[in-house]
Order: structure tokens, then C-alpha cells, then sequence
């Protein structure tokens, strides 16, 4: 919900206010917002973990970390722009679950309208009391980020809002 608000207001629908003519919003500093989702899978002992970013913002964060053009829409080399993906995020999102660094695994990516989402997984997690977590996802492309982060453990969702250059968060269950 959040992110489709956000993108309406980058594209700059008109507002009605009290039966007066329409009054087009000038975005100078558009929203720029991620989404993170972590969901503990107590009985397969997992970490669920889901990225989700707009394309186009993606693809800027991931050619100025590579150095190079980057494609989301029509990889060239699905391979070289996974360990892109992989590199990238795992760069700017750390986890430690009960005081421990948690490792990451890449699971894969897919596009979704104007989105991209990013999954990894982290196994040998029989339970989870408290999560840490550090994201800087997108911060160095835009002063104005948000990550939004939802966490669910044992059916209980918690969420808060990261705004650049704010990075830290706990959840405890």
C-alpha cells in the first residue's frame, strides 16, 4: 500500500481540495521506499527473507556498485547479474538472530510490474527471539530512502520504517 501511494505521488496525480481546481503536486524529492521481509518458517527452520525495490531504482544502485549497465528487465547474463543481486544486497542488509551474524543464501530474483524482488534464505534457525538487523539498501543512490521492514515470528508481525541515513533496527518476540 505504501509503495503504490509512493508511486502515485512520483507521478503527480491531482489532488481535489474542497470543490476547488485540481492541484497538481510538484514532486522535486519523489519517495524513494524498499521493502524488506523476514518470516521465521519454524518448521523448516528458515529465514524467509524477501526484497522488494521499484526496477528503475534497483538498476541505478546496481550499475553504480558494479560499474557497469544493468539490465533487470532483459538480463543478458542471468548468471553475472544474480552474483550482482547477491553482492548487492547482502552488502546492505546484515542479520544477527539472537546476538548471532546470520549468512545469507541467494534463492533467486523476479520482476513484478515495476518491481523487482530479491529472496534469500537462512537455514538452521530453530527458533528466533531476537533479530537484529542493519539495512542500507539503496542509501547510497538516494538520500531519500526508506526501507520498510515486517518481521514475522511465530505468526506475530512487527514492521517499522528505516529512513536514510537511519540503518539499525531490533525485534524481539
Amino acid at each position: 500500500m505504501v509503495i503504490l501511494t509512493c508511486k502515485w505521488l512520483m507521478l503527480g496525480v491531482c489532488l481535489y481540495l474542497g470543490g476547488e481546481q485540481p492541484v497538481a503536486i510538484n514532486m522535486k524529492h519523489p519517495f524513494y521506499v524498499s521493502v524488506t521481509e523476514i518470516n521465521h518458517n519454524a518448521k523448516d527452520k528458515v529465514l524467509e527473507i524477501s526484497c522488494k525495490m521499484f526496477t528503475n531504482d534497483f538498476e541505478i544502485a546496481l550499475a553504480k556498485a558494479s560499474g557497469g549497465k544493468v539490465d533487470l528487465t532483459s538480463p543478458k547474463d542471468k548468471p553475472a547479474l544474480d552474483k550482482i543481486i547477491n553482492t548487492y544486497i547482502t552488502g546492505h542488509l546484515q542479520l544477527k538472530a539472537d546476538g548471532k551474524p546470520l549468512t545469507m543464501q541467494f534463492v533467486g530474483s523476479e520482476k513484478e510490474a515495476e518491481a523487482t524482488w530479491c529472496y534469500f534464505q537462512v537455514s538452521n534457525i530453530p527458533t528466533l527471539k531476537k533479530i537484529d538487523i542493519t539495512s542500507t539498501v539503496l542509501y547510497e543512490s538516494f538520500e531519500a530512502e526508506i526501507n520498510i521492514i515486517h518481521v514475522v515470528v511465530n505468526g506475530k508481525r512487527q514492521s517499522t520504517k528505516l529512513s536514510n541515513p537511519d540503518s539499525q533496527t531490533s525485534f524481539e518476540f
